[in-house]
């Protein structure tokens, strides 16, 4: 089960992230944010009300996409994410293991390539 400071140690562990208000971000460039749930996402979930917290994380493509939702406990979407490179994470559910991964996939979508490659290269 991961927390808000697993999110925020990980994502501002990684080079030049920010965060603020709930949102980090690479340079500017969002990577990751905090997502209250909706009323129509509570309704095409079949819920009444969330029960924990949600974390947006941008993926590289919707073929991740895809596949963060089928193999990551803790993964979903709602309708309204539908065509765009996004996962919605209970963090209540997912293994801190499995949210690095996803922080640091989207972190190096999101930085410039020459920092993304540095990084790549110095890990």
């Amino acid at each position: 089960m991961a927390t808000w400071d697993d999110v925020s140690r990980i994502a501002t562990g990684l080079p030049d992230v920010t965060e603020q208000d709930g949102k980090w971000a690479v340079r500017k460039k969002s990577l990751a944010w905090e997502r209250p749930l909706r009323k129509s996402d509570l309704k095409a979930l079949g819920l009444t009300e969330q029960g924990g917290p949600v974390l947006g994380l941008w993926v590289p493509d919707l073929g991740a996409k895809e596949a963060a939702l089928a193999e990551i406990t803790g993964c979903f979407t709602t309708p309204h994410f539908d065509g765009y490179p996004a996962v919605l994470v209970w963090l209540d559910e997912i293994a801190v293991g499995d949210l690095e991964e996803l922080i640091i996939e989207a972190w190096l979508h999101r930085a410039p390539k020459r920092l993304a490659q540095e990084y790549l290269t110095n890990r």
